[in-house]
Formats: structure tokens, sequence, C-alpha cells
């Protein structure tokens, strides 16, 4: 495979699915845990999962300062749910001492849609200029956080109706920085991470 090496922080999560997503789309998926592995990859993928958990893990194998510094310097990374939470320089509802690697401008709710028995599924539009996205894009969203402002420098991409509250943020993009509080490396469509993969090459 001639494709992009695109990592997957593989310490918690829906790692599986994202490699062999990133496997249809034609990048050379690899699991990521230490520091060293980071050297190797053009972008890096953080998987849905507990951000709390995947943050301590990072402390752990001592990879945290490694994708934070990485992300800083304007490697193409993609947070999926959990990730979204750990791209964002704000928290709200985070535990105490919460950590998240940043560089997305935004503040992000963790949580915001419920718990494990609220978990749904829309149809989601994306502001996106590109055929592949003129249809909407089927959303698997799993205790899934919201996004609840952003800076200057953020993109709007999609946003979902809440009832009794109004539309909320659901996809993001700063420069190569993307993120969504769904899960698409769930479902068989591949959009995002094409999408993600053109970030990586451009």
């Amino acid at each position: 495979m001639t494709g992009p090496t695109v990592g997957v922080l593989a310490l918690q999560g829906d790692v599986r699915e994202h490699l062999h997503a990133l496997s249809q789309v034609g990048a050379r998926p690899v699991a990521v845990r230490r520091a060293s592995e980071l050297d190797d990859v053009d972008g890096l993928i953080l998987p849905g999962g507990e951000s709390t958990t995947v943050a301590k893990l990072a402390r752990t194998f001592e990879v945290f300062e490694a994708v934070a510094d990485r992300i800083k310097t304007g490697m193409p990374t993609f947070g999926t749910c959990a990730g979204m939470v750990l791209l964002a320089d704000r928290v709200r509802d985070g535990i105490a001492g919460q950590e998240t690697f940043g560089g997305l401008d935004i503040t992000v709710r963790r949580n915001a849609f419920g718990r494990q028995v609220d978990s749904f599924e829309s149809e989601v539009r994306f502001s996106i200029d590109d055929p592949a996205f003129e249809r909407p894009l089927h959303a698997v969203f799993i205790r899934a956080p919201w996004v609840e402002d952003v800076g200057e420098g953020v993109n709007v991409l999609a946003a979902v109706a809440v009832p009794g509250i109004g539309d909320r943020i659901v996809a993001v993009q700063q420069g190569s920085a993307l993120a969504t509080s769904f899960h698409p490396e769930v479902s068989d469509d591949l959009r995002l991470h094409r999408y993600f993969l053109d970030l990586v090459t451009g």
C-alpha cells in the first residue's frame, strides 16, 4: 500500500474500527502506543472511548506530551467522540484534573447527550464544499459530547437539533484538526475518513 501512514492512538476505544476504515480508504494504518511510533505517521486519529482513561493511559505509556506536541506543530489529527474531547482546549463537565491534548479552539461539554442508554442515531448534514457531502451522513452518537463555543479560526461543519435546547455543534475543523461528536468508524460510510486523508495528503 502506497498511501500515507496514519496512526490510531491505540490505548483504549474503537481502535480496530478506525484501522479498518483507514485501510479501506487507501491509508497505511498503524496502531500507536509509544512516542517513538509517532515519528513514522503523517496523521493521527484519536478514537472514541473514554477521554479521561485515554489521557491517563497516555501518561502511563509516556506518549501524552509527544501527541500534544505533534498536534501543536500541525500534524493532521481526527478526534471522534472522546477524541473530540481530547482535542478540545476547554472541557465542561470533566472530572477534576481532566487533561486534553488540545489543538482545537473549542469548548466541549463531555457526555452532553447523556449516558449510554441515551445513545441515538441521526442523519447529519455537513457544510463541506465537496459533492461527496451533498447527502447526509448517518451518525451514531454514544455518550457523545457537543461543542458549546468555538474560536474564530474554527469552522463548524455540522450540527444537530436537540429537543428543547436547539442546535448543537457536532463536527468542527480548525486547519488540519478535525473532530466529530459521533463515531464514523462504526458505519460503512467512509466519507469522513476520506476527507481526513485529504487533509493528511494536502
